[in-house]
């Protein structure tokens, strides 16, 4: 799950990680009220969209709006928020389609003596949580990564003891911090790494991180990820989803309990596992094809689930076609068989569907699909049912 800016510095200044004073303004009226209440001679007006790149994103009626904006007035506050609420802002991570902006952060100014980059990530092949600092802060850490890997610094911990003094020091070294800031950094990057592993992240980023004039640390942005299977830890964290920010399918689906991604491609996946369902938007990528979705309905799925799943399939305009890829295990052949059925009476299928089964009760279901009405293509195994749909789609 993912939470905005002002959500993340929220928990931030609960965790004891330094963060400005800012305002939530829903009206440009509000961001000017809220630039006076800021008391300062500056503010900075945020959008607040689940997507990284808003400084240098920009509005799609006005390329000359960016997502986030300087003020000097309450003047200046009101029309940068007229220019962002309720527009499509199109940053490096929106895609061209953009996201809407219903909300801005008005946060008070500081002065900023340095720029970094702040990251917590797991790292799967160390299987510890891995902190990532670098000297170029406001930039794409993708960019920085792939150009200049040198410039990236990180330091593995665990996360039952977490970062030790001596992992700070030796950052300090590497990114020139010295003095009064090295002192700042020794309480602000372990706060982080507490923080990550506190509210179980998954991503955990502040960039920029800044070093202000009087040598503090503040985390100048929040960008975190949570792990969806952790919430029930943590359910104070549900009142932070926006749920105009996620994909209405994908909320969709996870209310009935399926795993969902929505693609860009033509052809929708109907799987169980979640290794099976990458497998198979593989093949049909291989036999030059473009997968819909990802769609996993899981080893119990049930009925009214494979019925809901192929709602939402059929339910985005771009699917001209399905493609069923079941190994029954503990979801049974005839189980999915019946389900398909039943979500034809129910549903009805007026693109290309291919059915692929395989495992327990294989031959049952596959009688029952040949004896159905349902117009289904079969295929024998999962190269055979990949070439089926790709040609069906018409591709």
């Amino acid at each position: 799950m993912k939470i905005h800016e002002f959500q993340g510095k929220e928990l931030f200044r609960k965790a004891g990680v330094p963060v400005l004073e800012g305002i939530v303004a829903k009206t440009p009226e509000e961001a000017a009220q809220a630039y006076d209440k800021l008391g300062g001679k500056i503010a900075v007006v945020k959008s607040q969209i689940h997507a990284g790149g808003r400084g240098k994103g920009t509005v799609i009626d006005n390329p000359k709006q960016h997502g986030v904006v300087l003020c000097k007035s309450a003047d200046e506050a009101r029309a940068a928020a007229e220019g962002l609420l309720g527009k499509k802002l199109v940053t490096i991570q929106t895609g061209p389609e953009g996201q809407t902006v219903n909300q801005v952060f008005v946060e008070a100014g500081c002065d900023i003596a340095r720029e970094l980059y702040l990251g917590i990530v797991l790292d799967r092949g160390d299987k510890k949580p891995v902190l990532m600092v670098s000297t170029e802060g406001g930039m794409e850490i993708e960019t920085v990564a792939e150009e200049t890997p040198e410039l990236i610094f990180k330091e593995h911990f665990d996360p039952h003891v977490g970062l030790e003094p001596y992992q700070v020091r030796k950052l300090c070294k590497k990114l020139g911090i010295t003095g009064a800031a090295a002192k700042a950094a020794s309480r602000f990057m372990p706060a982080m790494c507490r923080f990550y592993v506190d509210y179980d992240c998954e991503m955990a980023e502040i960039n920029p991180l800044v070093i202000t004039g009087d040598d503090q640390m503040v985390a100048l942005d929040a960008k975190i990820t949570f792990d969806n299977n952790a919430l029930y830890r943590h359910p104070e964290l549900a009142e932070f989803r926006d749920l105009s920010e996620e994909e209405p399918s994908e909320v969709r689906a996870t209310d009935a309990g399926l795993s969902y991604v929505k693609l860009e491609g033509n052809i929708g996946c109907l799987v169980n596992g979640a290794g099976l369902a990458m497998s198979t938007m593989d093949i049909i990528k291989y036999h030059g094809g473009q997968p819909a979705n990802f769609l996993d309905v899981g080893g119990s799925a049930n009925e009214e689930q494979v019925t809901e799943a192929f709602r939402i399939l059929l339910s985005d305009p771009n699917v001209k076609g399905v493609l069923v890829n079941i190994f029954g295990g503990i979801a049974r052949c005839t189980t999915i068989a019946a389900a398909v059925i039943a979500a034809s009476k129910t549903v009805g299928f007026k693109v290309p569907l291919v059915v692929r089964l395989e495992g327990t009760e294989v031959e049952e279901g596959r009688k029952m699909l040949a004896e159905s009405d349902v117009d289904i293509i079969t295929a024998s195994d999962i190269t055979d049912a990949a070439q089926k749909i790709v040609a069906a789609t018409g591709v």
